[in-house]
């Protein structure tokens, strides 16, 4: 949409600070008419069968413009273009299934019957579009998470504001001219690049907005859900992910997985591996085959196809990145391989961090992994669940029956390997982070049954637990020490 001012924000690469594109800047002015918009764009619903053929369309278009994504996403994002083309797939993935889900979305039949003074009665519910929705994605996938934003609220009839991060708007852009080239009427998406202080208060105030959909670090997410507690939000937030590598685990499969995992696309992922947690059995194999697997992965230029590792985002990323990582080597943690003091970071391992440290405690968003040798796979467990994170964790054993455990006998953190169509989220205080096609239903709140008495009845939906904070050495170090900086 068009922006009111002349300024324009220009897109840097990462790898070697070139400007390799510019995104028109918005304010809180152009934020307000993109809301005005999308309120309009919404007095005239687009069926279902509508919705479905321009999210099959857009899917088609994605496909036929795989390559420009991809090497979209590549230069500004800084990431691999062979990951980069793994996004630009997924996003496709995203839009054939928004486009499944717009055909089949339906209220649900009430057992009235359950209950006596229902007896003979018939009930069901609609479901209706809950209205604008205010969406706001991170630099990290600038292609997909857009998608995971856009795609679901269209299949369920929900017009769009969406904020791109400033550093990586151009997939954004490039995916919402697809939409409109697909048959999106106007109004229906709209993005608005420029300062998260404006754009986002708008979201966050504008009444029209009955939905937040944000991507991105905890304390801006958590900011978000305080602020906006009248609207519906949904956060997709941080992780610390921890990995359990068991005696009996398969060591060469390990290494070779939690490899490419720890530092795929730099470690700018909320599921890359950061801590692993190796009983001390099998501690000396395990590192005889992970760091020669770290050291064969190739840094440099994102879009050489053999690189693995690129850059980080940004010149303050690197800096508080070398900073963490110096901290831990004060505090007794061995730096077994990597370096901090080049432009690219190469991968690095820590081993025998403390628990408190940075690197261990807080989302390090980096090429940084922290290997520490533990007693029992009760140890192991302790300290995986001993952040406040819990997105994501994994687990390698010869032994399904040693699957972590709580104190009730169920798994309390997701111990899985990472598929893309299983929504993250995990018992823990961030646990409203799902934002994925499965979560349609928070566009489509339930309205009241309709039924042969017609009597009101209350549509009721789960919600989240949102639990209490947990009292590990990992909380009580960051309040002595104040929180870490916001990331994304």
């Amino acid at each position: 949409m068009a922006t009111t001012t002349e300024e324009w924000i220009e897109v840097h690469s990462p790898y070697n600070g070139e400007v390799i594109g510019r995104a028109p800047k918005s304010g809180a002015d152009d934020a307000r008419r993109a809301v005005d918009a999308a309120a309009r764009a919404i007095e005239s619903p687009l069926p279902a069968h509508e919705r479905a053929a321009i999210l099959d369309r857009v899917a088609g278009l994605l496909r036929e413009r795989h390559e420009d994504m991809a090497r979209t996403i590549c230069a500004e994002a800084g990431k691999p273009i062979k990951t980069a083309r793994v996004e630009a797939s997924r996003a496709v993935s995203t839009y054939t299934f928004a486009a499944v889900e717009a055909r089949k979305l339906a209220g649900d039949v009430v057992p009235m019957g359950a209950s006596e003074a229902g007896e003979g009665k018939v009930a069901f519910t609609l479901r209706r579009p809950i209205g604008v929705i205010g969406a706001i994605s991170p630099f990290n996938f600038p292609c997909n998470l857009v998608a995971h934003k856009l795609a679901p609220a269209l299949a369920a009839g929900c017009p769009v504001v969406l904020k791109p991060a400033s550093q990586t708007p151009l997939s954004a852009l490039l995916l919402a001219e697809l939409e409109q080239e697909a048959g999106l009427p106007a109004g229906w998406i709209n993005v608005v690049v420029g300062p998260s202080s404006e754009i986002g208060d708008v979201l966050v105030e504008d009444e029209r907005v009955r939905m937040i959909t944000f991507t991105g670090s905890s304390g801006v997410g958590w900011g978000i859900a305080e602020r906006a507690a009248k609207k519906r939000v949904r956060l997709e937030l941080g992780n610390s992910t921890p990995v359990v590598v068991a005696a009996d685990a398969d060591l060469d499969l390990a290494a070779t997985k939690l490899a490419a995992n720890a530092f795929s696309f730099a470690g700018q992922s909320c599921i890359s591996v950061q801590r692993i947690y190796v009983e001390r059995p099998g501690l000396d194999g395990f590192l005889e085959r992970f760091l020669p697997q770290v050291e064969a992965l190739v840094v440099g230029d994102p879009a050489d196809e053999v690189t693995d590792v690129g850059p980080v985002i940004d010149a303050d990323a690197r800096t508080r990145i070398a900073e963490w990582v110096e901290e831990a080597e004060t505090a007794g943690a061995k730096l077994l391989a990597g370096a901090t003091d080049a432009d690219l970071l190469h991968p690095i391992v820590l081993a025998e961090a403390p628990e408190t440290a940075h690197v261990v405690c807080d989302e390090v968003f980096g090429p940084v992994c922290v290997v520490n040798a533990v007693d029992s796979l009760e140890d192991a467990y302790a300290r995986a669940n001993g952040t406040e994170y819990g997105l994501q964790a994994g687990i390698f054993t010869g032994s399904i029956s040693n699957g972590p455990r709580d104190d009730r006998g169920a798994a309390r953190r997701p111990a899985s390997l990472t598929f893309p169509l299983a929504p993250p989220g995990g018992g823990d205080p961030c646990d409203r982070r799902r934002d994925r096609i499965h979560r349609r239903r928070d566009h489509l709140p339930v309205r009241r049954p309709v039924g042969r008495d017609r009597r009101r009845l209350r549509g009721l939906t789960a919600r989240d637990p949102l639990g209490g904070r947990f009292r590990t050495p990992c909380a009580r170090a960051r309040r002595a020490r104040g929180p870490a900086p916001g990331l994304r």
